[in-house]
């Protein structure tokens, strides 16, 4: 009788185990239907259309019958008289935003895990979150209206001080930091969250021996609160890293006029001029594409050093 590979045996042993358990978990897999589903058909199906960028994309003619034009696009978006400003200020824009809005999540978590009134607590965790459920439009018309050099709450008080009112909207060096304070006003609670989360997570008896040790409260959380959720924060600044050239295009449109176009104009901002107001479909699909893959060499890179240098990574 002839002997069988022990290799297939064991790979017997691992299938039988997989559908064991995949059988004994079968209804917490039913319940990743419905995203898996919603993932399918709104982000994996979707790429299918990822060709247009490589054709001259014609509704009449549809996907497969418009005719390949191979790298045109991408040629002419990095022929584009303006491609320098639209990509410096992409990138210009979310450098901002990850120096002082990435910290500040981390930075209000720790703050409040120091709280030790549970109610106090509760209530400024609470009011924290509210911002991000305020819809973009309704963020920029709050700026308009605390900003307006006529009757806004900030220059109000800057005219009762002696000084002239700034048309905050309208300068181009206000642009990017009322950008990036809006953003950490909206956000900064919500993204807090996680942080708070791995705060409750560290061990409490490293606070009582940092106390014996004779350690104050600003040393328990350098030495303590900080190490504990630094897997956690390396991991959320690599997924940002992955989206350094995503800003919020909403936003930036809804707060974007011609006088600040100069720093304002990103790239999410010009394919959807191509895109929705010009039709150039197949053009704005190929710098969209191109957007993309600059945003994954940033995850890679972002990844790669965290694995190299530190004991936390994706992947």
């Amino acid at each position: 009788m002839a002997n069988v590979p022990a290799t297939v045996g064991k790979k017997d042993n691992v299938l039988t185990r997989t559908l064991k358990s995949l059988n004994r978990t079968k209804y917490l897999q039913m319940l990743l239907l419905p995203g898996l589903i919603y993932y399918i058909i709104f982000h994996y199906k979707p790429m299918y259309g990822i060709i247009i960028a490589f054709k001259d994309f014609s509704i009449k003619k549809g996907i497969m019958g418009s005719p390949w034009v191979g790298l045109k696009h991408f040629r002419d978006f990095f022929s584009y008289i303006e491609f320098q400003r639209v990509f410096v200020n992409t990138i210009i824009l979310n450098v901002y935003t990850l120096i002082f809005a990435f910290p500040m999540p981390i930075i209000f978590a720790v703050l409040l895990n120091e709280l030790h009134n549970l109610h106090y607590k509760k209530f400024v965790q609470t009011v924290s979150y509210l911002p991000h459920f305020i819809s973009t439009v309704s963020i920029v018309g709050m700026l308009h209206m605390l900003l307006s050099p006529n009757n806004g709450i900030v220059n109000n008080i800057i005219k009762a001080l002696g000084g002239s009112p700034i048309y905050f909207m309208a300068e181009t060096s206000w642009f990017r930091p009322i950008y990036v304070f809006s953003e950490i006003w909206q956000n900064i609670g919500w993204d807090a969250i996680i942080y708070i989360a791995a705060l409750a997570n560290v061990d409490q008896q490293l606070y009582e021996a940092a106390v014996i040790d004779g350690a104050s409260r600003v040393k328990q959380i350098w030495h303590v609160s900080l190490p504990g959720i630094r897997p956690t924060i390396i991991i959320m600044l690599i997924m940002r890293m992955g989206s350094m050239m995503s800003s919020n295009t909403d936003k930036v449109l809804l707060m974007q006029n011609p006088m600040t176009y100069d720093v304002s104009d990103i790239i999410g901002t010009y394919v959807y001029r191509l895109g929705i107001k010009q039709a150039q479909y197949s053009y704005s699909t190929a710098v969209g594409f191109f957007n993309s893959i600059i945003n994954v060499l940033f995850l890679v890179v972002g990844n790669s050093i965290s694995r190299r240098f530190g004991e936390s990574s994706l992947w």
